[in-house]
């Protein structure tokens, strides 16, 4: 594949580059699109277009194309009513546990979240157009740059359709079909005599389930409406418009409202088609592609592996179309829930045990704060939700997040070691910090981080309690998600798992409280930090999961290291003792081996190997991400898709979690600044000899970009946001200027004081 540097790219971004079969659009192709033959023939392979509010899959049902059409914020909120019982209460779960007799508490509050269909995130419904007759199309392609799909057909016919960047609408358009195409409304099963057998909430339950009665299509000229009523007075509405431009050209805009736009007072469905449809389809193109002109403009890299690079840029895509502030946060599948009849994989929900907060890892360095704001927006206003329920089931003040929640905030129960788990709250936490320490917005840190991270601190205060030698314990202790949700998963020692949570926030704690001049406040937190014990080790295994339950067996969840990554507790820049931690574990890890490994561990281990500046072990852990765990069209698809041995899964749940810590590993290859310096291509294999990166995000709200020629850093450009002390790992091995000025001593570190919009070029120069 020709490669293209981030210069080039922003050229191709930045000007009107006509595409041939589309002289309308100014459509720019690139090297990392989506192209096909074909259309897809599943609905976990389509062609994914979004917005974080709604999403749109195009596909082939039969001999139709089919759009498959979601809003994010549909759910059946039906509570779980297990969790308005007596019992509800963590003491007593840890009191049946101790007395040995656990079958209670997974009849009570496991099994209801397998055995009932709600909760859940619900599908919408779906567009089809009938194509028989017509012949094979001759391309199918995703164009990244501007979110459109573009299908072609031989004589001349063609679709074009995108999910507007900013509006709960879809677009299409048809050419070269006649006056007599039309588009047909269909609605999901609710009510059907098609019995799918589907129980089994990993791969989504029956939609007959939910109990619904069947919603109407109605039909006027040009317009379909669809009205679909679901539990306890929730409603959505699809509303579809078209009209014909010419005399063989169709253009149509679609529109998904529900209860919640309505109580935001919001334009309904109805009222956006009759509006959008008379601005008409390129208007609305105008608008969709500068937004995504300014998106791609964020950040850009360029790598010598063509499978690793187009990988990154699809997820960059896909975090683009998934989030947004004032939509709701990426949930397991986000904007494209399952169009096949049932509920989605793990009812859709948003698992906090790993899922979310994956999601979000590269918003940080790959400099797009905004769009991670809007989980973070989430969490803030369910805060008192939060809180209620923190006090409800551990009867503490302060803050916990269930496990696993409905789109407000409520728990739905599961595998409760990690669904009602005590320190939930704690590694959401961690997003608040990133977001402080990534953007220095003074504001946020007062208003939103530390009292965030101080309300989690009251919580495991008074949550914990002291064993027999004075030092502080959780009552009961687990760790995603090893011994899955059998008795054996309580530990009576605090594992390392919750250990780290419970370390980091009271380190963060204290760390902010300074930052705000609140001394007695971080000293305070430093001293209950001091009464927690130290990390369960063995000498020649690593991290363990918890003193004397060593990490022995294949397991899919990384949980026993997070004092590695993500919470660098135990880091490289420690000194010797913890970088024998770090190989120790990673060695163990590599001889355990990947047997009951998901997507997502590939995934997960890619920021491992590159945390431990291990280049060439996180290319090939993330290029078996990216080559066995992902379906066609770039979704993770949880198994090994391959069945060549890098894991016995092999299912295909679609899930979004393993995508997106993907793209965090490769920049964490090429950037890092966790232990406040500054390191240039720390993790990259040494055949890695020519790369660049263009406007990655550094901790200090620094904006980095930097080129690597021949195997040798050339130059580095850095601007400062808000000013302060910049801290560089020198990169260059020959004598270099900073902004013209020679700097022939050898520096390990470089330092600068700078000012706020202060640009610095650093450029080496061989003599």
């Amino acid at each position: 594949m020709k490669k293209i540097t981030p210069l080039i790219i922003f050229i191709i971004f930045g000007q009107i580059i006509p595409f041939l079969g589309a002289a309308e659009l100014p459509l720019q192709p690139s090297p990392h699109d989506l192209v096909f033959q074909s259309l897809a023939l599943r609905w976990d392979e389509a062609v994914p277009l979004g917005n974080g509010m709604v999403g749109a899959l195009v596909w082939k049902n039969g001999s139709r194309i089919r759009i498959s059409l979601d809003r994010a914020d549909l759910w059946d909120l039906r509570p779980m009513e297990n969790v308005s019982t007596p019992e509800w209460k963590f003491r007593w779960v840890v009191g049946q546990w101790k007395k040995n007799d656990y079958l209670p508490v997974q009849e009570k509050f496991d099994k209801p979240y397998d055995t009932n269909p709600a909760p859940s995130k619900i599908p919408a419904g779906a567009l089809e157009f009938e194509l028989s007759g017509f012949a094979s199309p001759e391309s199918v392609r995703l164009f990244i740059s501007q979110a459109l799909c573009q299908v072609t057909w031989p004589g001349g016919k063609s679709l074009e359709t995108y999910v507007h960047a900013t509006k709960p609408i879809g677009w299409f358009r048809f050419k070269g079909l006649g006056n007599a195409f039309k588009p047909t409304l269909i609605m999901p099963p609710y009510q059907t005599d098609k019995d799918s057998g589907d129980q089994n909430p990993v791969t989504g339950q029956d939609l007959r389930r939910l109990g619904y009665d069947q919603g109407q299509v109605k039909k006027s000229e040009n317009l379909l409406v669809y009205h679909q009523k679901g539990w306890g007075g929730f409603y959505y509405d699809i509303v579809v418009g078209w009209k014909f431009t010419g005399p063989d050209e169709l253009e149509g805009v679609w529109s998904i409202s529900s209860k919640f736009s309505d109580e935001r007072k919001e334009l309904t469905a109805a009222e956006r088609v009759k509006t959008e449809l008379e601005r008409g389809f390129t208007k609305n193109f105008g608008e969709h592609g500068a937004w995504w002109k300014n998106f791609w403009s964020q950040s850009a890299i360029n790598i010598p592996d063509d499978i690793l690079e187009k990988q990154w840029y699809l997820e960059q895509y896909k975090f683009g179309s998934a989030a947004r502030r004032g939509a709701p946060p990426i949930s397991l599948q986000a904007v494209w829930t399952a169009d096949n009849g049932n509920l989605p994989p793990w009812k859709g929900d948003f698992h906090h045990d790993l899922n979310t907060q994956l999601s979000y890892w590269p918003c940080y360095s790959g400099n797009h704060l905004e769009e991670g704001l809007g989980f973070l927006d989430w969490l803030w206003e369910l805060r008192p939700t939060f809180k209620n329920y923190t006090k409800a089931y551990f009867e503490t003040n302060g803050l916990n997040v269930p496990g696993v929640s409905t789109l407000d905030g409520q728990p739905m129960g599961g595998w409760i070691q990690y669904s009602f788990g005590p320190t939930v709250g704690a590694w959401l936490a961690q997003h608040f910090y990133l977001h402080w320490r990534f953007s220095l917005d003074r504001k946020f840190l007062e208003e939103r981080a530390y009292p965030w991270i101080k309300d989690v601190a009251v919580h495991l205060d008074e949550l914990s309690v002291r064993d027999e030698r004075g030092t502080r314990k959780l009552p009961a202790s687990s760790s995603p998600e090893i011994f899955d949700n059998s008795a054996k998963a309580w530990f009576a020692q605090t594992t390392n798992f919750d250990l780290t949570l419970i370390k980091w926030t009271y380190q963060a704690a204290s760390e902010l409280a300074l930052e705000l001049g609140r001394a007695d406040e971080a000293k305070k937190w430093k001293a209950i930090l001091a009464e927690w014990p130290d990390f369960a080790v063995d000498p020649k295994d690593g991290l363990m999961f918890a003193p004397g339950v060593p990490y022995r067996e294949s397991h899919r969840h990384f949980s026993h290291l997070m004092a590695f990554h993500p919470f660098g507790l135990v880091d490289r820049s420690n000194g010797a003792r913890d970088q024998e931690i770090i190989k120790n574990t990673l060695a163990t890890l590599d001889r355990i081996g990947p047997d009951l490994w998901c997507g997502y561990s590939y995934s997960w281990l890619g920021n491992l190997k590159a945390r431990a500046f291990d280049g060439e072990g996180a290319a090939q852990a993330l290029k078996i991400f990216a080559t066995c765990f992902c379906l066609p069209n770039s979704f993770h698809a949880n198994g090994d898709q391959t069945k060549t041995g890098k894991s016995k899964f092999t299912y295909r749940p679609f899930t979004l979690e393993g995508n997106f810590a993907f793209a965090a590993g490769v920049q964490e290859m090429l950037l890092q600044s966790h232990s406040r310096v500054i390191h240039i291509f720390p993790a990259v294999p040494a055949s890695w000899r020519d790369i660049s990166f263009d406007k990655l995000r550094a901790q200090g709200a620094f904006l980095v970009s930097a080129k690597r020629m021949h195997g040798q850093v050339m130059e580095v450009r850095i601007v400062s946001e808000k000013g302060g002390k910049l801290r560089l790992l020198n990169p260059f091995e020959f004598p270099f200027t900073i902004d013209g000025q020679w700097r022939r001593v050898k520096e390990d570190i470089i330092e600068l004081e700078t000012k706020p919009g202060q640009e610095i070029y650093l450029e080496a120069h061989d003599e």
